[in-house]
């Protein structure tokens, strides 16, 4: 059995058949995780989601990407689409509750063969396990009674930074802007939100990529991510970058994960372009 990690895939279900046709993914010995932002920006956000709800959860794991909490928002009425945004085809399905009712099961973060994944970035006070507990959270609340309410507070820049005081909205807003957002930050944890370009660009003084930071908590696992397609491929031997910028006219990525965190093997398809950066 082979676990494969896939990067951003939002929207490019074509990308995706042609990236599972490629690794010759089957059901029946392999398994996936999609590293989030299953939706939106891409011409296939409906194809795409009902491929990867028909898998099943035993075959394949998709994190929330902040493109999806996207979508669930705008399903409630929190959030009014964005001009760029393709999430039509899904608002207006048949099944569209079903499908809805799906996403907002799937978890923030996961660990697996001692990968610890996230759709963004990890703060760098935080170890693996508190990430994950953290997330719990967060899925605990996106699955209960009240998860509709949960959207009307999501959403803002503050507080920019962890405190295990925080309690209600301002900590499950913590957690959702850097399990779903995070790319840069402080030593101490501090989160900046609107640089969006590459490192080699630079950064504001006194920020850092989240993955920089000395002493990070996670230093000591591999952590995969993806949401940072001015990055693209990163492979180091703590973490593994996945956003090759599939919408944008680059790749959408697959790792092959071997029997330890060193063996990786890169799986890559082209992919046409649906958006225009800066647009």
């Amino acid at each position: 059995m082979a676990l494969y990690l896939i990067g951003d895939v939002q929207g490019c279900d074509s990308a995706l058949g042609r990236l599972l046709d490629k690794i010759d993914f089957s059901p029946s010995r392999d398994r996936l995780v999609v590293l989030g932002d299953l939706v939106n920006r891409g011409p296939g956000s409906l194809a795409a989601l009902r491929r990867l709800q028909a898998l099943g959860d035993g075959v394949a794991q998709c994190l929330l990407g902040n493109h999806d909490l996207h979508l669930l928002a705008v399903a409630q009425g929190v959030r009014k689409p964005h001009r760029l945004d393709t999430l039509g085809d899904i608002l207006a399905a048949p099944d569209r509750e079903a499908l809805l009712h799906w996403l907002r099961h799937r978890p923030l973060a996961l660990r697996e063969q001692g990968v610890l994944m996230v759709h963004a970035g990890v703060l760098p006070q935080w170890s693996a396990d508190q990430a994950l507990a953290l997330a719990g959270e967060v899925q605990d609340v996106l699955r209960g009674p009240h998860w509709a309410e949960f959207f009307l507070h999501m959403y803002g820049n503050s507080p920019d930074q962890w405190d295990e005081a925080l309690t209600g909205a301002a900590r499950w807003r913590v957690i959702v802007n850097a399990l779903t957002r995070l790319r840069l930050c402080t030593a101490q944890g501090r989160m900046e939100f609107e640089t969006k370009e590459s490192p080699g660009a630079g950064a504001p003084p006194g920020y850092m990529p989240w993955f920089d930071v000395p002493g990070r908590a996670t230093a000591q696992d591999v952590v995969a991510f993806g949401h940072w397609s001015t990055l693209g491929w990163l492979d180091r031997a703590d973490v593994l970058g996945l956003d090759t910028g599939c919408v944008w006219g680059g790749c959408l990525s697959a790792v092959r994960l071997g029997a330890t965190a060193g063996e990786r093997e890169l799986i890559q398809v082209q992919c046409e372009q649906a958006q225009v950066p800066g647009q």
